[in-house]
């Protein structure tokens, strides 16, 4: 495969290289899977405005996110089971952000462990959690992390139970046993209902979980602190209060809760309400660079990339991986250049109009 391919191919690739239960339980969205269609659809709603005669001979994506330099405004989101893609898993998926300059989120639910990871390639890395129900497991994990090298901790927060995933349920999925929790918890659920991880999350997910919660995280560990989930101006405000370091607008794939905001419609409002205190970030429904043009323009300082890395992986490897983000790397290059943008800060939001601005324009 080369860098020209769209994304899709991949997509079709990862279809034909996987067992159908692991495509479905990388695929699929929650119930209707309504929101999951809209996540992609919504950003051909946002119509770019570009600007000419710009001298765009050199076009510079690199970007700072938490205080870190990356290469480009992309991140590779947290996802789970990477093994189950690629016999290499999370390591290769480290090996290819790394080679790229990106930096990788390494999901709770991994199938390498976090020093596995942390020992694969030197690069940035952040690490996302879960709160289960016995918090000491949480908090090792945690503790693991920091000590490894990770530079901040995601806390997903949409999930105090988990969606309704039909194509699981359907297909009887079975979480493997993952490594990281070997010794402190297993991973074996007995179900007759369907999906085990289904079972096994309404067994260790803490559903207590609130905003208190977010002081009892920043008392273990000393690394910055982002909120993944926030889809209301209400929820941004709240996450302020309480003092985390930054915000990811995400409505987790479209896994969770079904007819939730596209992500990309809400992310403004995340914006707005924010004012710059904090960085937000960016997750769902990317499959162009023109779509992080977008999210860029709408006020994110970088965008995560989930299912589209799973394709990369399932098809080739570390390797795929590599040309995934190369792949969106060209595609936002490329939709800068012919925009008139030589910086990632030179994307501005009169780059972009929204359903919502064409709304206005007829009132």
């Amino acid at each position: 495969m080369t860098a020209e391919q769209h994304i899709s191919e991949f997509q079709e690739l990862a279809r034909l290289a996987l067992p159908k239960m692991y495509y479905d339980f990388y695929t699929g969205g929650a119930e209707d899977q309504h929101t999951f269609e809209e996540n992609v659809k919504a950003f051909r709603n946002i119509i770019i405005r570009p600007r000419i005669l710009m001298d765009i001979r050199r076009i510079d994506m690199s970007t700072t996110i938490m205080g870190y330099s990356t290469s480009s405004p992309i991140m590779v989101a947290p996802t789970a089971m990477h093994k189950l893609a690629h016999r290499e898993g999370e390591i290769a998926t480290a090996r290819a952000s790394a080679t790229s300059n990106v930096i990788m989120v390494l999901s709770f639910n991994s199938t390498c462990t976090v020093e596995e990871v942390a020992s694969s390639c030197n690069a940035v890395r952040f690490f996302q959690i879960y709160v289960y129900k016995k918090r000491d497991i949480s908090a090792l994990m945690v503790q693991r992390a920091e000590r490894n090298g990770y530079k901040a901790i995601i806390l997903t927060v949409d999930t105090p139970r988990l969606g309704r995933r039909e194509a699981d349920i359907k297909n009887k999925m079975i979480s493997p046993q993952l490594k990281n929790f070997e010794g402190l918890i297993s991973t074996e659920v007995v179900s007759d209902k369907g999906s085990n991880i289904e079972a096994l999350a309404y067994k260790i997910l803490d559903d207590s979980l609130c905003w208190k919660d977010i002081g009892w995280l920043k008392s273990i560990t000393n690394l910055p602190i982002l909120v993944k989930g926030i889809l209301t101006q209400e929820d941004a405000l709240r996450a302020l209060e309480v003092g985390v370091s930054g915000i990811i607008v995400s409505n987790h794939g479209a896994r969770q809760l079904d007819y939730t905001p596209a992500t990309i419609t809400v992310l403004e409002e995340v914006v707005v309400a924010v004012q710059g205190k904090i960085p937000v970030l960016f997750d769902g429904g990317v499959r162009r660079g023109s779509d992080i043009f977008k999210a860029l323009a709408l006020g994110a300082q970088a965008v995560m990339i989930g299912r589209p890395v799973i394709y990369g992986l399932a098809a080739e490897g570390e390797n795929g991986v590599r040309q995934v983000i190369d792949t969106l790397k060209d595609e936002l290059e490329q939709t800068m250049a012919l925009s008139g943008c030589c910086t990632v800060k030179d994307i501005s939001r009169s780059h972009v109009r929204t359903e919502q601005d064409r709304l206005h324009c007829r009132l």
